[in-house]
């Protein structure tokens, strides 16, 4: 029990003396990934704990040991990256279409969710020209507006569409301008 408490001791010290230099070193050899820097660390630390001769005074100071360790896995890391196949995860999420018309049932909601953000101006101009089908002349006649009143109104309907829908994750390649 003695030997326990003097070991959480140990390992406590040394992060309190080394795990900032230490995640900054790791953070610049595995470019930035703070998670996984976090994780070299926190194996780096395990390994001090079950190595507790090479902690020993005599040898010196801990962290050259501390920093060699840690950039061992980080290489050992990279070795082993290279020689399994790629993780699913590295991969992306690949969406299959199952022809239910879920997806575009989806598709649907999202877009009346993001014109429903748009003004009524705007919504009313895109119903006309797009939903409606109706030649600018002719909205203009039906919303008793100018033409050019009826051209500007989509145009700004339709950038501030390709925003909503982007915000709310959607691929808005297909949105005018």
């Amino acid at each position: 029990m003695r030997a326990s408490v003097a070991d959480e001791e140990l390992v406590r010290a040394l992060y309190d003396e080394h795990s900032r230099a230490l995640l900054a070193y790791v953070m610049r050899l595995v470019g930035g990934d703070r998670q996984r820097a976090e994780d070299v660390v926190q194996e780096t630390l395990l390994r001090a704990w079950r190595n507790p001769h090479s902690l020993e005074p005599a040898r010196g100071s801990v962290r050259p040991w501390l920093f060699t360790v840690a950039r061992n896995l980080v290489v050992d890391g990279e070795r082993a990256r290279r020689v399994r196949p790629q993780e699913v995860a590295e991969l992306g999420t690949v969406v299959a279409p199952v022809g239910d018309g879920i997806d575009q049932a989806l598709a649907a909601q999202v877009v009346v969710d993001a014109l429903a953000s748009l003004s009524q101006e705007h919504r009313e101009a895109l119903v006309e020209t797009y939903y409606r089908g109706r030649s600018v002349a002719e909205a203009a006649r039906s919303l008793g507006v100018p033409e050019g009143t009826v051209k500007s109104r989509t145009y700004y309907a339709l950038r501030n569409l390709r925003s909503a829908l982007e915000e709310r994750g959607f691929d808005a390649s297909e949105v005018g301008p």
